[in-house]
């Protein structure tokens, strides 16, 4: 009877059970947000310290948000790209972009994935139960703590191990 449960237990990773929670993903943000702004303010400093006058051209409203909006997604997609789908935010709250299907996001699909960032409203998309913003929908991805993925992988290595010993 037991080898019965063992054998419909079929080892796969839930990652509908490793999302992260609306909590941490705003968190993410705020962290990323302040990270950004802070680094584009003393980029702005420096600018204008070594050439004085030439962002006067981007003092418009309008221009400076679609050019903060781009700077951010660029950004958001450089640092998830080299850390392979992690932010600044991510790191610290322990959860990690990745494809749907759990594999690693590479550059194009972190591209992707932080482009959409630029879209109007954005933010708002992730305010639902469960959380997920447009930029996770559109580019087939999905934020994840690690930690429950590490359980889940630990209780697959403990079924396999029960599962060859009573083989």
């Amino acid at each position: 009877m037991p080898q019965m449960e063992f054998d419909r237990f079929n080892g796969d990773i839930n990652l509908a059970n490793c999302k992260a929670s609306g909590r941490k993903r705003l968190t993410n943000h705020i962290i990323d947000v302040l990270i950004f702004y802070l680094g584009l303010f003393c980029s702005v400093l420096v600018m204008e310290v070594l050439r004085p006058g030439l962002l006067d051209r981007i003092s418009d409203g309008f221009v400076a948000r679609i050019v903060g909006l781009v700077c951010y997604a660029l950004f958001m997609c450089f640092i998830e790209a080299v850390s392979r789908g992690k932010s600044i935010g991510k790191l610290i709250t322990g959860t990690k972009a990745v494809n749907s299907d759990g594999t690693e996001i590479d550059f194009p699909k972190a591209f992707l994935r932080n482009i959409i960032r630029a879209v109007p409203f954005n933010e708002f998309s992730a305010l639902g139960t469960p959380c997920e913003p447009w930029h996770d929908r559109w580019s087939d991805t999905i934020v994840i703590e690690e930690k429950k993925l590490a359980l889940q992988k630990q209780k697959i290595d403990w079924f396999e191990s029960v599962r060859n010993q009573t083989l």
